[in-house]
């Protein structure tokens, strides 16, 4: 990571920081001032959250971030749900998006693994509503955001 890295956090708020879960009791900021691994609370999902394919896989991989002790598992929980993923998907731009997401988390940059899973959520949905044509549009519009590393 270069450079420092600081978020703000309301009252009450929750950051995960490498396996640890921080709340403030107040209006804050902190300043990460080495690599770190942290996710913001906002991009909790929550077990129940976890609806379709793409969702159980964000799950997962969000699952190895907060819980590192679950490391292997999760890891194992990963690829079977990725190769269930794989076919379905086969010959489109979710396909691509999905082996990008494979070689992230296997060179540990799970959050920037979230992020891309996240984009694809969009075209999860067109697919599973019938919307042909759809699911292109959604992965090449999608949000690009600036990769922070490791960071949340």
């Amino acid at each position: 990571m270069s450079g420092t890295i600081r978020i703000s956090l309301r009252a009450g708020e929750r950051v995960y920081v490498n396996g640890a879960v921080i709340r403030v009791d107040r209006k804050t900021t902190l300043e990460f001032l080495n690599n770190v691994v942290f996710l913001l609370e906002n991009h909790v999902m929550q077990e129940k959250e976890a609806t379709t394919p793409l969702r159980r896989l964000y799950f997962t991989v969000q699952k190895m971030l907060i819980e590192p002790s679950s490391g292997f598992s999760a890891r194992q929980e990963f690829y079977r749900l990725y190769l269930e993923l794989l076919p379905v998907h086969e010959g489109t731009p979710v396909a691509n998006a999905l082996s990008h997401v494979r070689a992230l988390v296997n060179t540990g940059r799970n959050f920037e693994a979230l992020k891309q899973i996240r984009r694809l959520y969009e075209a999860e949905e067109a697919q599973a509503g019938g919307e042909s044509g759809q699911e292109t549009a959604a992965v090449e519009n999608a949000p690009r955001k600036r990769q922070e590393g490791a960071a949340g």
